[in-house]
This record gives structure tokens, sequence and C-alpha cells, in this order.
């Protein structure tokens, strides 16, 4: 084989994307009219544990929650003409115009919450030989943030799910678990001057500055100075005065509701301020003992989870497009995988990843559509199913990405995703 003759993964490549192209024409094609958006910033609201698609935003007939399978709740009609959702999600169901239901996505991981959550991070399941970039780090790398803010930001606890994998960790997220006080360490005491932050700052750039010349070429040494220094950028007021949630109205404050819809607020506030990507997790306090993880006994309070869920994502719809910010914003709530209709022993139910929802919203989508038909209890998809690939082409289409864009993971072309099609008729 001369060097220019086709590789075996090279046809299997093109025939993936001419498969594609056959599919949905012109998604692939050069100088075609690609799926575009109007995203400048995405919040991603993440459900961990996988939410139950039956009893949020995909309700069938009723179950008895023990032996007769179906929804736990009863389902109210929303701004959709002809859709429902659950009775928990009043306040969304009357926002629903705003939004896309997607109520076929789906993946082959059922028993393993850490494999599906990294699949729904990267778009990808794992691999012995790389890691993958999470979806936060990919908008990170293809969009930079505008001011002295970090451009991907995680509200809830560090996972390699949420990392950049071999992009780097110049595209990784500053995270924190406190709306109030924000990022752990990027916050000095209260006896040091800006004066005294100044002058140490200079000492250490001096130091940093001499061992990267010592050391030329060490890629390891590169990024840790270079996280330094931007440690001490975003330790700046135009990032941590995003976290004086107590600037903003009483009022405002409580239509978002409680803690879950805090963290809300405080990512609208750091989009304001240029960051890219905020991941939201709903999974820091388990109101009902269990988070989304709804086995036994975890079902018997789960509508204190969705209530809160509801009241967040209504406050930050209706906030973000009081601003004029809705159009420019999309908004994404994701979980692993979903539950199926029977009920376990203790009452709760399992896991289901054939068939489960997400919802995008904002964005500049076409919303008030509902994507995807599931059969009569939410089991099976029976029409449009959308991979979690072209979930993740939908958002990096939105946000003005080419998700067939090709990335370099140390001289091996890596797609930006698994040959995802964005979901075009969510685009005008």
């Amino acid at each position: 084989m001369t060097p220019h003759d086709p590789t075996r993964r090279d046809v299997l490549r093109w025939g993936a994307l001419g498969a594609a192209s056959a599919i949905m024409p012109g998604a692939f094609a050069e100088g075609s009219k690609k799926p575009r958006g109007k995203a400048q910033a995405c919040i991603f609201l993440w459900l961990g544990g996988g939410a139950a698609h039956i009893d949020t935003f995909d309700p069938k007939r009723r179950g008895d929650g023990k032996k007769r399978p179906g929804s736990y709740y009863d389902a109210i009609p929303t701004a959709i003409p002809g859709e429902r959702v659950s009775e928990h999600l009043g306040r969304v169901a009357d926002r629903l115009d705003r939004c896309v239901l997607v109520r076929s996505l789906h993946h082959q991981v059922v028993d393993e919450h850490a494999a599906a959550t990294n699949l729904l991070h990267t778009g990808r399941p794992v691999s012995g030989t790389v890691t993958y970039p999470s979806v936060g780090s990919i908008v990170a790398h293809e969009r930079a943030a505008e001011g002295g803010v970090p451009a991907y930001v995680v509200i809830g606890y560090p996972n390699v799910s949420r990392g950049p994998g071999f992009l780097g960790s110049k595209y990784g997220y500053v995270y924190l678990t406190d709306t109030e006080a924000g990022p752990t360490g990027l916050t000095p005491s209260a006896d040091v001057t800006p004066d005294r932050r100044a002058l140490r700052e200079a000492l250490l750039e001096g130091l940093r500055s001499d061992f990267e010349a010592r050391n030329p070429g060490d890629a390891l040494i590169r990024d840790y100075a270079s996280a330094g220094r931007e440690a001490a950028r975003f330790a700046g007021p135009d990032f941590m005065s995003a976290f004086r949630l107590d600037r903003e109205p009483a009022a405002l404050r409580t239509s978002y509701g409680g803690e879950f819809g805090q963290r809300c607020l405080l990512a609208r506030r750091l989009i304001e301020r240029g960051v890219r990507f905020v991941e939201v997790s709903h999974n820091l306090n388990f109101l009902n003992g269990t988070g989304w993880d709804t086995h036994n006994q975890g079902q018997l309070r789960q509508h204190e989870l969705i209530g809160e869920l509801d009241h967040a994502l209504a406050g930050l719809l209706d906030d973000l497009e009081r601003l004029g910010r809705l159009d420019s914003t999309l908004v994404v709530v994701a979980t692993e995988f979903g539950r199926p209709p029977e009920f376990d022993s203790g009452g709760g139910r399992g896991h289901q990843s054939g068939a489960f929802s997400g919802v995008l919203a904002g964005g500049g989508l076409r919303t008030g559509r509902v994507v995807g038909v599931t059969d009569d209890l939410a089991r099976k998809i029976v029409e449009r199913p959308v991979s979690i690939p072209d979930f993740h082409a939908t958002i990096y289409a939105a946000m003005k990405i080419n998700p067939a864009k090709e990335l370099d993971a140390g001289g091996r072309p890596v797609p930006l995703t698994d040959h995802g099609r964005p979901i075009a008729e969510l685009f005008g």
C-alpha cells in the first residue's frame, strides 16, 4: 500500500459519510448549507442518576406504582398543542413553546451510571487508547471566552467525564459547589489586599517564567504554568463578581426557586460575563434520598425533585427572555438514561437506555416542537431516533460549531462527534 492509497479506516469513514448524506442530503457536502444556530453560550442542566422520562417529559398512561406499569403521575397539557408532560412540570408546560422535546434519545449502556454519564458528556464510549473531550471542553476549544473569565464552568463536583481529554488542561473547567463563595482557591483571605496579591503574583510569575525557560518543550510544565496564570486572571473582579447573587432583586431570586434554581441564576450571570459553557448539576442535594436514581423508595418523593427542576428551568427561561438572551443562549436538559415503565420490588424503577428524553431550549432553534415518538409505555422508539452523537451535533451546530470538524488527538484525526448529524428541522 502506497502512502496515497486509502486505508480500510478511510473507506469505512467515507462510506459512513456517504450514508449520512443520503439520509440528510447536503449535511456533509462541501459548500452545502450546514445547520447553524445563533447561540453564544450554553447552559447544560445535568440530571445525574437517570431521570425517568415516563414521569417527566414523555408521560404515558398511569401505573399503580406496583404491578401495573406506566407513569407515576398524571399528565397535563402544554403550550405545544396536543403534547403533555408530568403534572409536576406545570411551569415548564406553560413555556414549552420555547423548547424542543427530544423523546427519542438512545444508547446501549444500561447498568453503568459512570459509563453512561461519560457517553452523554463525550458522545463516545470509554476507550482504552484515548480520553475524549467533553462537550463543554469542545465548546471551550472552539469558542473562546470573552473577557477575563473561563470558557467552561461546572457547578458541581469534578469528574473526568467533564474533562478536556486529549485537548489538554487549557480546555478544562473551573468548578464550584458553593454558589455564594465561588470556586475554591480563587477567593483570597480577607487580610490579603489587592496590592499584596499583585506582589505575590509578580513574584510567582518570575519563578514560573524562569522554570519554563529552563524546561523548554515540556508540555506538562507549560500547562501547569498556564493554569496558574489563568487562575490569577479568574480571581479578578470580572469573574468573581458573578457570585454576588445578593445583587439580584429578591423577587428574581425567588422566581428561580431553591438551591438548584440559584445555581441556574448563577449560570445566567456567568454567561453574561462571557463564559461559553456552564454545566449545572442537579444531583448535589438529594431531596428524595436518591436523586434521579429512583430505585426503591426514591420514587416516592421524586415529585419534589421534578418540582425543583420545574421551578428552576421556568425561572431561567423567563429571565433569559426578559434580558433578550434566550435566542443567544442554548439551554440543554440531559441525563444518562431513562427509566422503564415497570416498577421494581421497592416501588421504584430500574434503568432504560433504549429510549429516553432530553430538552433543548432557546439558542435560536425552531422551538415549540417534539422530536421522536415512543410506544405506548415509552419503552421503544417508534419514530425519529436521535443518537447521542446526533444530540451533540445539534448542540454544536446551535453554537455555530461545525460538528463534522476534526480535532488532532496526537496526530490522529478525531471528529467532534462520532458521525453525529444535527436535527435538521430545528434550524431555519
